[in-house]
């Protein structure tokens, strides 16, 4: 397949783009500055600006831009910006789908798991209602977006959570745990929807080629709390797992941030992209995290 990736650059974009190389497609990437390699095309979300034909020849479109929710804290201005980048970047595409000769058969848009909410005790599919929060509002309005494709394109929504990766959520834990200072987030039993980088790059290059469309839950098929993904790091590096972080500190902090993607509950199953056929190689937090430590 020929495909378009716009935020190529990040995590996530990165680690397809080599997936999908590696599996024989060839990788185009979406760039806001001039073209500076045959595999580039210039585009600017914030213009809503795209070449005119820029999506001509394109077999898939793969969507990774917006601006990071990892970046604290979420001030007023920043939620605008979160909410305004994933709404620019994904209106650009469809768009210029809709101008196309022949649009892509095929738009994987970026998700999150953020949608559901703070959920204990609940099993999340995706046909679980969107929760009532910054987050959820934002996956939401971005899910739409995408659906604003033609028709003739299949369009899934990837809910993803936390991605398991050397630079990746976890990063800023890795040196507090080596300094002996790791313990649970708040009370830790709430779980996590965790998969490796791996495992996530996999699943976006069987969705290049499955029947699905819709929103497709992207996480790891065993549950694991904040205190079994901390917990695992920490054994990994050979250091204690001792010291907590109340939740009142965290919230203090890091106010609705805290909230929605440390403290929040959610048992989000995957079954439906198992029932699918995709397998996953890191089945718990410490196959991946085991395999992270490993990675460059």
């Amino acid at each position: 397949m020929r495909i378009l990736v716009s935020g190529s650059s990040g995590l996530i974009g990165t680690a397809f783009s080599r997936a999908a190389t590696a599996a024989g497609h060839t990788v185009f990437r979406l760039v806001r500055r001039p073209p500076g390699a045959r595999n580039e095309i210039s585009w600017n979300p914030p213009d809503l600006f795209i070449e005119q034909t820029a999506l001509d020849g394109f077999d898939a479109v793969v969507n990774f831009a917006g601006a990071s929710l990892a970046r604290l804290p979420w001030t007023p201005r920043y939620r605008t910006e979160v909410l305004r980048s994933r709404v620019q970047a994904t209106r650009t595409l469809t768009d210029a789908m809709h101008r196309a000769a022949r649009p892509p058969r095929l738009l994987l848009n970026a998700s999150a798991t953020g949608i559901y909410g703070d959920r204990p005790g609940e099993i999340l599919t995706e046909d679980a209602e969107p929760a009532d929060d910054f987050l959820a509002g934002v996956v939401a309005t971005w899910e739409a977006e995408a659906h604003r494709a033609p028709e003739s394109t299949r369009v899934v929504t990837f809910r993803t959570g936390l991605v398991l990766a050397r630079h990746g959520a976890l990063a800023p834990l890795i040196p507090v745990t080596r300094l002996g200072l790791a313990g649970p987030l708040g009370r830790g039993t709430q779980v996590w929807p965790w998969i490796s980088l791996l495992d996530e790059a996999a699943a976006l290059v069987h969705l290049l080629s499955s029947d699905l469309s819709g929103p497709v839950n992207l996480t790891a098929p065993h549950p694991a709390s904040a205190n079994d993904v901390m917990r695992a790091l920490a054994h990994a590096l050979h250091r204690p797992f001792l010291l907590p972080v109340p939740e009142k500190v965290l919230t203090l902090a890091l106010q609705d941030a805290a909230r929605q993607l440390l403290l929040a509950d959610q048992q989000v199953s995957s079954q439906k992209l198992q029932d699918d056929g995709f397998q996953f190689t890191h089945r718990t937090p410490t196959a991946a995290i085991d395999w992270m430590l490993r990675q460059s």
